[in-house]
């Protein structure tokens, strides 16, 4: 094998956490855009058989999920960038009222790790001759690039892909037969989130049985009580 610095350099690009921040939005935008908006169209399907009234409500239900989505996405990332430049700008005082300190701290971390005390006060020297700033915001504050979003990033990424998954039981409304369509939902919004599931998994280098069960457990429950809900209000005109 090459162990050149150029091969070692994409090598350590390949593992699976570099793919966590935008899979884990995709993922949670698409699967909930199938079930939020299958379970809708299941609701209103044994409320109703009226196909009109289905597509409304099922119609309505996307695009106010993928709002949501959208919306919620970006204020949770956008409160959590927030803090980290607040702790960032508190790490740059703190390396300018007190060097020596935040050296013996970093070095204190450095040993904690596992490091001989000399070894670890080497480091730190060094990494702070190199950028000091950046050495504490990741070794003291655990802020790095793998895990910092950027919110309108993360709030396309959710808005876009739950309306991907929306779409999915959507077109089952508007083309599959009306008769009994709560169970054609059921079943193709099933082998949605399966699909999902199992390619999220190998994307991500997980367990894809574990995931297939689990998303199918729950998807099934919400679908199920939503049903329920929708039998019980049942009006059919």
């Amino acid at each position: 094998m090459d162990k050149s610095p150029t091969t070692i350099d994409n090598y350590l690009e390949h593992h699976y956490i570099h793919k966590s921040n935008w899979l884990r939005a995709a993922v949670l935008g698409a699967n909930d855009g199938i079930l939020s908006t299958a379970s809708i169209a299941i609701g209103m399907a044994t409320a109703t058989d009226m196909r009109e009234q289905i597509l409304l409500a099922t119609l309505a239900g996307l695009v106010a999920g993928a709002l949501s989505m959208a919306a919620g996405e970006y204020v949770s990332v956008s409160s959590q960038t927030d803090v980290e430049k607040a702790d960032i700008e508190r790490e740059k005082k703190e390396l300018e009222e007190d060097p020596e300190f935040e050296l013996s701290l970093l070095a204190k971390i450095y040993e904690d790790r596992g490091l001989k005390k000399e070894t670890a006060l080497l480091v730190a020297k060094e990494l702070t001759e190199k950028d000091a700033l950046a050495a504490h915001v990741r070794d003291e504050l655990g802020i790095n690039e793998l895990n910092q979003a950027n919110p309108i990033q993360a709030a396309l990424a959710s808005g876009a892909s739950f309306t991907v998954g929306g779409l999915l039981p959507f077109a089952v409304t508007l083309f599959f037969p009306l008769k009994n369509i709560e169970y054609s939902l059921y079943g193709c919004t099933l082998f949605f989130l399966i699909f999902l599931g199992a390619l999220a998994a190998k994307t991500g280098g997980s367990s894809i049985a574990k995931a297939v069960l689990r998303i199918t457990f729950w998807g099934t429950i919400a679908m199920g009580i939503t049903a329920y809900v929708g039998y019980l209000f049942g009006v059919h005109v």
